[in-house]
């Protein structure tokens, strides 16, 4: 039978819906996690396998689907490419696997872009900013100490956009906190945390941002994510500290 409008703007429907979505998010997160522990058990046997001394690429998604290694071979890059970055990952996460992710593959160089999914108050409060900081400190002072040799650079977050066509509740949700604003101070605190350990904060968005400061269109695939063509343009703006 079908649906009334009449009920479904009842408190009654409105619950269950409520019910549905955290269901739904729920096993989506359950999902999620699986899929991590997958990729950290991979990494783990790649990283038995792998030579020291490499470039290692690391962070979450942002990272993970960038196809540097390809570009990378493509460009004539020298010695040994990695790239470690997990979908979902939070700085949480980063630090909880960092010997996986970041300190098994003993670097010379290091590109990071964690933290965009601790970009977010309805898991950590107001504090939220505070909370990415402290934690990407505490990712750098293990990178000072347990491989202090090696060339660190502290990527800055990628532009979104908060204006697709096609963007959904799910869009939106993901974007809330992700503004053009709080993207720049997120920024500004990476930069001076760089600088504080003796770390090179790097600005790679050349490109990326439309007339109105945000991720452009073409390159996006939800607002966060983009395509190969985006990362061309990244790639590009990383040239000069891969050596080419």
């Amino acid at each position: 039978m079908a649906l009334t409008e009449e009920f479904k703007k009842s408190p009654e429907y409105q619950e269950i819906m409520q019910d549905v979505q955290q269901n739904i998010a729920g096993m989506m997160m359950e999902r999620m996690q699986k899929e991590q522990a997958l990729k950290v058990k991979n990494y783990q046997t790649l990283n038995r396998m792998a030579e020291p001394g490499g470039v290692l690429f690391t962070g979450s998604s942002l990272m993970e689907q960038f196809p540097i290694v390809e570009m990378c071979v493509s460009a004539g890059v020298k010695g040994r490419v990695y790239n470690r970055g997990i979908g979902g990952t939070t700085t949480d996460d980063f630090l909880r696997e960092i010997d996986t992710v970041l300190l098994a593959l003993k670097p010379s160089k290091v590109f990071i872009n964690i933290g965009t999914n601790d970009m977010t108050d309805r898991v950590y409060g107001e504090k939220w900013k505070d909370h990415l900081a402290e934690n990407y400190e505490k990712i750098l002072q293990t990178a000072k100490e347990k491989i202090p040799d090696a060339v660190l650079y502290c990527m800055a977050y990628y532009p979104t956009n908060h204006h697709l066509p096609d963007a959904n509740e799910w869009t939106y949700g993901m974007l809330k906190d992700r503004t053009r604003e709080n993207i720049a101070e997120c920024n500004a605190r990476v930069k001076a945390l760089a600088e504080k350990y003796g770390y090179q904060y790097i600005d790679v968005n050349e490109g990326l941002y439309d007339d109105q400061g945000e991720q452009k269109k073409e390159f996006a695939i939800d607002g966060v994510h983009m395509i190969t063509e985006g990362y061309r343009v990244v790639f590009e703006n990383l040239k000069p500290y891969l050596g080419l």
